[in-house]
């Protein structure tokens, strides 16, 4: 493999055309794996295009909460959508080499998606603290103007700090292994390869993933707290459980999402007492899975949704049945 050559502040840089992705070496039955990611794409794509549709297409869910809902089924779509195809490209169909730019692009893609998918839980858990904690205020506080700026600003910054991270890869030189192991061209693991110094990538990357995932679940928590004393605080005991009910799949998805995470991170890298497949193949599964479980335990549980994904069924029911009329 020729290697490129560029020169960055008088210090020459080695960029190798691509990177190989190897993983799953050890595992037996992987192929039957990848199988069902391709089957958990599929209802990825179905579950989360029916959620932004009924949402987009019916003016009485253009509110706050719904905003929030439909920014987390977008950004499951894009998810999914760029981490899937490529695992069953590079494992499946054992084309696993993946260009130098193209490795840079779904890094970027993968980390900034990821953080949003953190940052929109946290922002439905706000929706869930203004509703419960002020009530009375709840229409003047969470409009759809603020919910709006807040959903930008978290894009805004996802995008814009994970391209920074992803640029300052190409700091770095890489004159020897170009074998990535991982399940895509994963952050960690591309920098880990360089032949010149990565203190500065290694420093990033702890410091942006305690951010990503510690910012959102410290404000998650204390949300939760917040509630609870709030609805401990309610007289009626018909009004505690029907407070707590609306934040059952909420507390659903948050679980699904950091725990494994979470999980892998202490276990996996701290305490090293995993299998590198097994920590790959869980990081994998818990990277897919969220994406796809979202929009059925979440979105498609809201009264509102689940009416008009019904009357959306209903109405291509009618028009399948129903025959054009021939003129006479």
């Amino acid at each position: 493999m020729s290697f490129l050559r560029t020169v960055v502040n008088d210090s020459l840089l080695i960029h190798p055309p691509g990177f190989y992705i190897i993983g799953f070496e050890t595992l037996r039955f992987v192929n039957l794996y990848f199988i069902f990611l391709a089957f958990v794409y599929v209802v990825t794509i179905l579950f989360n295009i029916l959620v932004i549709y009924v949402i987009a297409f019916n003016h009485s869910l253009h509110t706050p909460k719904f905003l929030a809902v439909g920014n987390l089924a977008v950004i499951d779509l894009i998810l999914n959508t760029c981490i899937i195809p490529g695992m069953i490209k590079t494992f499946l169909v054992k084309d696993n080499f993946v260009p130098f730019n193209l490795c840079l692009v779904q890094m970027f893609v993968y980390y900034s998606f990821v953080t949003l998918e953190s940052l929109g839980l946290a922002i439905l858990a706000y929706d869930r603290l203004i509703a419960i904690c002020f009530p009375l205020r709840q229409h003047s506080i969470n409009t759809l103007r603020s919910m709006s700026c807040i959903v930008g600003l978290t894009w805004s910054y996802s995008l814009g700090t994970t391209a920074f991270c992803t640029s300052i890869i190409t700091r770095l030189s890489f004159c020897n292994s170009v074998k990535v192991f991982s399940y895509f061209c994963d952050y960690a693991p591309v920098f880990r390869l360089a032949c010149n110094d990565y203190t500065l990538q290694w420093s990033l990357s702890s410091v942006f993933s305690l951010l990503v995932l510690g910012g959102p679940l410290i404000f998650i928590i204390l949300s939760y707290l917040s509630i609870l004393v709030t609805v401990f605080s309610m007289k009626s005991l018909q009004s505690r459980v029907k407070a707590l009910a609306t934040c059952v799949e909420h507390l659903i998805l948050v679980a699904i999402f950091y725990i494994p995470l979470l999980s892998i991170f202490m276990i996996g890298f701290h305490l090293r007492l995993i299998n590198p497949d097994h920590r790959v193949l869980s990081l994998s599964l818990s990277s897919c899975i969220p994406p796809c479980i979202n929009p059925i335990v979440y979105s498609l549980k809201t009264k509102e949704i689940k009416t008009g994904a019904l009357a959306l069924v209903r109405k291509i029911k009618i028009s399948n049945n129903v025959s054009p009329t021939r003129p006479i």
